[in-house]
Order: structure tokens, then sequence, then C-alpha cells
């Protein structure tokens, strides 16, 4: 079903009835795709999620499960998201990796799940590089270790740019193709998962009205705000300027 803004709910629950889960999607900013999950006994397109490990901060899960679950090794994106969180003590940040929206899903009839939506984008080829020299063998990886986060005061433009490669020879470019890893899946049910980049049309006609293609299709509308913002084209986002902030 498409996402649609509830009104605020009063709800309690012990540890023992509540699960906290991250859920990602990932974006290759350069090609303007996004990475899209494939159940192969289900049949079904989902954008991955799953719950967070104890101890483990939500953003976090949300790389790991997207990491997991679809093969793409991926960080976290900032944007300029409309929040209500208190900025830090450093001072007023214009792009944050907040979630992008929170569902609550019923697990049962005595439990709730909790589900947080991030923004990411795939990592690029010197991450992975670096990732082959620090780690040679898959149980170097295990327990998961994250990538650095996107550069502060790097631009989307630098970012795509970094994605041309240069071939040897005739000096033309080509453009880096994001490494999709096999056997990231933690379990028997994970291994049936596939996964691959997509064009955002491929994305609408797969996932058509719901959940998943309006997270894809909001992520869009705050990169698209991040690069005219970059550009001067656009002023950052304030709460005052939103109606309906304060209500």
């Amino acid at each position: 079903m498409p996402l649609q803004r509830t009104q605020p709910v009063l709800a309690s629950f012990p540890s023992e009835h509540l699960t906290i889960a991250a859920g990602v999607a990932i974006f290759h900013l350069a090609t303007e795709r996004v990475v899209l999950c494939y159940h192969t006994r289900d049949k079904y397109p989902f954008l991955p999620k799953g719950r967070r490990n104890a101890n483990e901060d939500t953003s976090q899960a949300a790389e790991r499960e997207g990491f997991e679950e679809s093969g793409y090794r991926n960080r976290l994106l900032p944007l300029p998201l409309i929040h209500r969180q208190p900025d830090r003590d450093e001072g007023h940040e214009d792009f944050v990796t907040e979630p992008l929206w929170t569902q609550l899903l019923p697990v049962s009839r005595r439990t709730q799940y909790l589900l947080h939506w991030y923004i990411a984008e795939t990592v690029p080829k010197s991450v992975e590089e670096e990732y082959g020299r620090m780690y040679r063998d898959k149980e170097d990886l295990k327990p998961y270790k994250p990538p650095a986060p996107f550069p502060k005061g790097q631009t989307i433009e630098a970012r795509i740019e970094e994605d041309w490669e240069v071939r040897d020879g005739d000096g033309s470019r080509q453009m880096y193709e994001p490494v999709r890893h096999d056997g990231t899946g933690v379990d028997e049910e994970e291994a049936l998962y596939e996964s691959s980049l997509v064009s955002i049309e491929e994305a609408r006609r797969r996932l058509g009205k719901s959940s998943a293609m309006d997270i894809i299709e909001k992520a869009i509308e705050y990169i698209q705000y991040r690069k005219r913002m970059e550009l001067g084209t656009a002023d950052p986002p304030t709460r005052d300027a939103n109606l309906g902030y304060w209500e």
C-alpha cells in the first residue's frame, strides 16, 4: 500500500513486545538507479530492511541490512530533510541522515514493529578497493564493518564525478558499475534474494503504488533538492517555511 501520513498515536510497549528495524533505499547517483531486491520463491520485489541488532545504532543497521539483503555496499546519504530533531552542539547542519519515513507495523496482537527508512548511496570504487586490501576473506568482515560516511563538504556533482573512470590507452571515460557481492545473506531465507540496480521507471513498473515506491520518490525529491542547494538555486529548508510543521 502507498504511504500515508497518519495521526499521532499514544501507545507503549515493553521491550519483549517491540521490534525495532531499519530499511534503506540505495541509489547509484551517477546513473539515477536504485537497488531493488526480489524474493525468488515468493515472487515479489522489495527494498532491503530488517531488525537492528541489540546495541546497534539504527542508522548502521540500515546500511548493514542493505548490504546483507542486496549485496551492495552502501553508506547513508546526507540530505536536506525536514525533521524535528534538535541540532547537535556543533551547530545546525543542512544535510542530515535522519530517517526519511517511519512505519508502525503490527507483528501480532501484542507486538509492534517500528521500521525506520533511510536513504543511502552505493560506495565509490576507492571504498571497495580499500575493503579488498583490508579484508581479504569474507570471515574478516564479520561482524559487519561499516564504510566511512559520505564525506562532509563533498557535493553530489563531485561524488558523481568519482564514478567516471578513465580507460587505459585512449583516455576515454566509462561509468563505474557498483559491485554486487554474492553470498551476503545471513540465513536460508536471504539466500533466496536477488538484487540489481534498476532505473526509476523500472522501479515504478515493478513496485507500482506501494510504500517502497513512495519512499524512493520522496528520496529523489530530496536528492534533487540537495543538488539545487549546491548549485545555489535553492535555499536550505527551514522549519517555519513548511506549513504544518508545528501542527
